[in-house]
């Protein structure tokens, strides 16, 4: 009986494996995302060299992040605290690398036709807070393994949007953006809440943040466009 009872995953075992298979969801999103655009002949080796190091940084993140999960969920907490340290040195890099593109973009006209420059910053660089915020949050948190891993997953699916627009009809992309991608990110959320409220009967507080700042992230750009100094600098990068 003892045998038999060792070999039954325990609820902690269980959630690990759910957070590693909600990891490989978002990799394998956004990996569907890119050969898409690969496929269509929208991101080719011809582009800019900050393009190329921005899709690798973010490629890596997704990466780490599963790769994190997946030592949690294996076991080995040493060493996933080792990695940690990287995995938060790398969350600095992403959002500086983010801001670099950005830029780099708005100052070469690289922005999609269908929108202002400021619009598109506003856009990526709110997802960018929301990213940093409830990932470093999360870090903060880590001594609290039910927040940390929940908001490093809310950080995670905030800023897969650059996958997750090429995955959406181009019509809905060309119009309202962000809310199109809207329904792609709470299908995540709904997942992740969905166990907790089968597993747990309730949602951890921390989703609340998570969506809290997803809110953000999607209303926010389509109130700020217009605001004169973030038109000001959309112009003044843009020359």
């Amino acid at each position: 009986m003892a045998a038999i009872a060792s070999s039954v995953p325990s609820a902690v075992q269980r959630e690990r494996a759910f957070f590693f298979y909600m990891a490989l969801a978002l990799a394998a999103t956004c990996i569907a995302g890119f050969v898409r655009s690969i496929l269509l002949g929208r991101s080719t080796i011809e582009s800019p060299w900050w393009v190329h190091v921005h899709g690798l940084s973010m490629m890596a993140w997704v990466v780490l992040f599963v790769a994190q999960n997946w030592l949690v969920a294996s076991g080995n907490l040493a060493l996933h605290r080792r990695l940690g340290v990287v995995a938060a040195a790398w969350s600095v890099w992403v959002v500086a690398v983010g801001a670099l593109v950005l830029t780099m973009n708005t100052v070469t006209h690289r922005t999609l036709p269908a929108f202002t420059p400021g619009y598109v910053m506003a856009i990526d660089g709110l997802a960018t807070v929301a990213f940093v915020s409830l990932t470093w949050a999360g870090i903060a948190m880590r001594r609290r393994s039910d927040w940390h891993k929940r908001l490093v997953l809310s950080g995670t699916i905030c800023i897969i949007a650059p996958g997750l627009g090429r995955i959406v009809p181009d019509a809905l992309v060309n119009t309202h953006i962000t809310y199109a991608l809207l329904p792609l990110h709470l299908v995540f959320f709904a997942v992740a809440i969905g166990y907790d409220l089968r597993t747990r009967g309730r949602v951890h507080p921390a989703y609340g943040w998570g969506l809290g700042a997803l809110v953000a992230m999607t209303v926010l750009p389509n109130m700020i466009v217009d605001f004169p100094p973030l038109v000001a600098l959309a112009h003044s990068l843009g020359g």
